[in-house]
């Protein structure tokens, strides 16, 4: 009854299997979970229920088949072992990649009932959340038992569109990761940077995927600009992950020819890299805490608020533009591989962060640290004393200004700078230097006293309290510094924190003189004897309303880098063509400069 009445070819996917087969090609299968249109329609008791007891998604007559199904039923659970028992006993399995597999609760009775048993709270959104993950988890667990169960050897990959700290609960239920990313589909061109940096650290094999889309699913007869489909996949390569473009078959059966010409231009670039990427491990000096791990259990969960948390997509904006080389990290990593921890905005320290922090900086490393960032989760003080401040609470006046000092101040002229969301009031430590002051306006602005368009200009006062805070190898911002960069990307925010980094990480492993549009990736292949240095300039810009496109390529001239190298360096190459690029190395560093990036450019720097 699951065949469409209108398919003319009822075994298409065993006969696309055995094509692919013919040509050495895996071929996973994928089943949706939580989305089925079919199913949704006629056994509505399967579908979850929100507070109004209504179904969660598409309504009954709107086009779409978003109505989510419960897999908490135990008759939709059986439904979907009895169906996948029948995939693995007709045809030859690869592997699964099972769709829309996210944690969502319900309010169906067999739910509250649940709920009630475990002591958690139905009318409490963050106790259904927390119920709803522990579901999930669950399902994915016994779903891979049971395929392992038929074929041990089965690739296996739930899907959710995200891949991040929520997904370390269920490492074992993985073969690998594949992380959904169409930059022009709902993601954003900063996602794919965000969760590979975090997922390459999880000990999975990783795939990158993007779309062949001009924007998302579904959007037939459009094709993705060359340029940003090089982008994208050259992106996946640096930060060390394979690639996937994802395309849709259309009815007919019949492939798009000029799809699979776009796909294969840059696939045949992809190979003749291959070479340089493979066993490629990132070389990291910087760690990134996620506040994505703080967020998971408080309310129902929606992809986009998941993976779209401010500080950590401004972080990741801000360093890219640095080009420090970086991962991203939960709590549960270890410290020990990074010169230096940031703790952007909004990262709780609770007792046991408070001691692997506390041990790290007596290890020697260094903390940057923003906003609430080490407040203790209660939010009423702050965990370590080793901050250099004590929490007075919100600032009394937003916008305020920062006043940076001497030794913050590389960069920037010697004024006052506004900082337009709120900070913290705190008070500096004994001992700790005050690198920039706070200036306050004449008043905040209200409807009973307000000055031009927007803010309050700075009155010139000093306020009692610093901006920035430095405590031995913890330096403190008391503003949001990384959600005001991805809200409207001050220079002199980054700017200040690209001087505090320089007082705690004086030599960066990569320094590359081009613009902030360059990113820089720096690898390893240790059975190589090499680094490798990816260079990439392709330039995202708001051409329509809806999102980001890439349509040029511009080529960037004589460009200078260096690279921490402290083994003897014996050869500089443009790879793969092989030129010899003219270097020096002296204390511990090579140099060189590339004649051209031309989009992307990779760099060999063999070692003795």
């Amino acid at each position: 009854e699951r065949i469409h009445p209108h398919l003319k070819n009822v075994n298409l996917l065993p006969e696309q299997i055995e094509a692919c087969h013919r040509r050495d090609i895996r071929v996973p299968i994928y089943v949706t979970v939580q989305w089925d249109e079919y199913t949704a329609d006629r056994q509505r008791d399967w579908l979850c229920i929100d507070e109004k007891g209504t179904e969660f998604g598409t309504a009954p007559l709107q086009a779409g088949f978003y109505r989510f199904l419960d897999v908490f039923h135990p008759g939709y659970r059986d439904f979907l072992r009895e169906h996948v028992r029948e995939i693995l006993e007709t045809m030859p399995v690869d592997g699964f990649f099972f769709d829309i597999v996210q944690p969502r609760w319900s309010l169906a009775a067999h739910w509250i009932d649940a709920m009630d048993e475990a002591g958690l709270h139905p009318e409490d959104e963050g106790d259904r959340q927390r119920f709803a993950n522990r579901v999930i988890n669950e399902w994915k667990r016994e779903m891979t038992d049971f395929v392992r169960g038929f074929n041990p050897d089965a690739t296996i990959f739930y899907n959710s569109g995200h891949v991040g700290p929520r997904h370390r609960a269920t490492l074992d239920a993985y073969t690998h990761y594949e992380l959904e990313s169409l930059p022009s589909g709902g993601w954003g061109y900063l996602h794919f940077p965000q969760t590979m940096r975090y997922a390459r650290g999880m000990g999975h094999d990783t795939m990158g995927m993007t779309g062949k889309f001009h924007t998302s699913w579904g959007d037939f007869s459009s094709y993705k600009n060359p340029p940003a489909l090089q982008f994208e996949c050259f992106q996946m390569l640096a930060l060390g992950a394979k690639c996937s473009v994802g395309d849709q078959l259309p009815p007919n059966g019949e492939l798009d020819p000029h799809t699979y010409d776009l796909i294969g231009g840059v696939y045949g670039e992809v190979e003749r890299k291959e070479a340089w990427v493979q066993g490629a491990a990132p070389v990291v000096e910087v760690g990134v805490l996620t506040p994505e791990e703080f967020v998971m259990s408080r309310a129902a969960f929606h992809a986009k608020s998941e993976r779209d948390q401010p500080a950590i997509m401004g972080a990741v904006r801000m360093l890219q533009e640095l080009q420090v080389q970086f991962d991203i990290l939960d709590s549960e990593r270890d410290f020990s591989a990074y010169r230096v921890i940031v703790l952007p905005d909004a990262i709780p320290v609770d007792e046991t962060l408070a001691g692997k922090l506390k041990a790290y900086l007596n290890g020697g490393g260094a903390v940057l640290a923003s906003y609430r960032s080490g407040l203790t989760p209660e939010g009423d003080r702050f965990a370590l004393e080793e901050w250099g401040v004590t929490y007075k609470g919100p600032a009394p006046y937003s916008p305020d200004f920062l006043v940076p000092g001497d030794l913050i101040r590389e960069g920037l002229a010697p004024t006052e700078y506004v900082m337009y969301l709120q900070g913290l009031e705190v008070e500096p430590s004994e001992g700790a230097e005050v690198l920039a002051r706070v200036e306050v306006p004449y008043f905040n602005r209200t409807w009973r006293h307000f000055c031009s368009h927007r803010h309050t200009p700075s009155s010139g006062q000093i306020a009692d309290y610093p901006g920035i805070v430095q405590a031995g190898n913890v330096i403190y911002f008391m503003h949001p510094v990384f959600a005001q960069y991805q809200e409207n990307a001050p220079r002199w925010c980054k700017q200040m924190v690209d001087n505090a980094l320089r007082r705690v990480l004086p030599e960066r492993l990569v320094a590359v003189d081009g613009p902030t549009s360059l990113l820089a990736s720096l690898n390893r292949q240790a059975g190589e004897n090499r680094y490798v240095l990816h260079l990439l300039h392709y330039v995202p810009e708001r051409r329509g309303q809806a999102f980001d496109v890439i349509e040029d390529v511009i080529p960037l001239y004589d460009v200078k880098a260096s690279v921490a190298a402290p083994e003897w360096v014996s050869d500089v190459r443009l790879v793969p063509g092989g030129e010899a690029l003219e270097f020096d190395q002296t204390e511990g560093r090579v140099r060189f400069t590339v004649p051209k990036v031309n989009g992307h450019a990779m760099v060999e720097i063999e070692y003795a």
